[in-house]
């Protein structure tokens, strides 16, 4: 029942509460990075989502217009722009995601969706059910060291998360993401 029904509503109830309550914080950012250069301060990117349906997640801009895209993994050495910076390091890019939850392209907890150019992670996640599931804001590998992690791994986690769906196991992943939030992430 949660699965079917259950996660959807809560995503969508959650996330609206959240866009409601972080209004003034999600304006402050985004004059904040439009001020810095006078470009959007969104960056859209198109995202392999459930069952590989692309959608357009959205972030806080954090580099300069134009700048390639890459996986965090690699973007290491990339222009960041001093507003970026800080978003970056707080994690508060990410919010413009609560967005893509309320629309039903992502929800709060599931595999993170990759680029579309890493092919090995999605024909694993294909392998192993996992892309049958929503993207996520936060998920199992996240909350186990995502980044650095091999490919394997990745998707390993995202299996087992996608085989064994809970609303208490949501909720403790959510939990578990707030010390994540506030550490420092690897790539600013």
């Amino acid at each position: 029942m949660y699965v079917k029904f259950g996660k959807r509503i809560f995503d969508t109830a959650v996330g609206l509460l959240a866009i409601v309550i972080l209004i003034p914080l999600l304006a402050i950012l985004a004059i904040a990075v439009f001020a810095e250069d006078r470009h959007s301060p969104f960056f859209l990117q198109e995202r392999p989502g459930k069952a590989g349906e692309s959608f357009r997640l959205i972030k806080f801009r954090s580099m300069p217009v134009g700048t390639e895209n890459v996986a965090s993994a690699y973007a290491d050495g990339l222009q960041v722009t001093r507003v970026g910076r800080v978003l970056r390091r707080t994690n508060l890019d990410e919010l413009p995601q609560l967005l893509n939850i309320v629309m039903g392209h992502m929800s709060f907890v599931g595999p993170r969706p990759p680029l579309p150019t890493q092919t090995d992670l999605l024909i694993l996640r294909e392998k192993n059910g996992s892309d049958q599931c929503r993207p996520g804001l936060t998920g199992l590998a996240q909350i186990s060291g995502y980044d650095g992690m091999p490919v394997s791994a990745k998707a390993e986690l995202d299996g087992r998360y996608a085989s064994d769906i809970g609303f208490l196991k949501d909720l403790a992943i959510i939990v578990r993401t707030v010390p994540y939030l506030l550490r420092r992430p690897p790539v600013y």
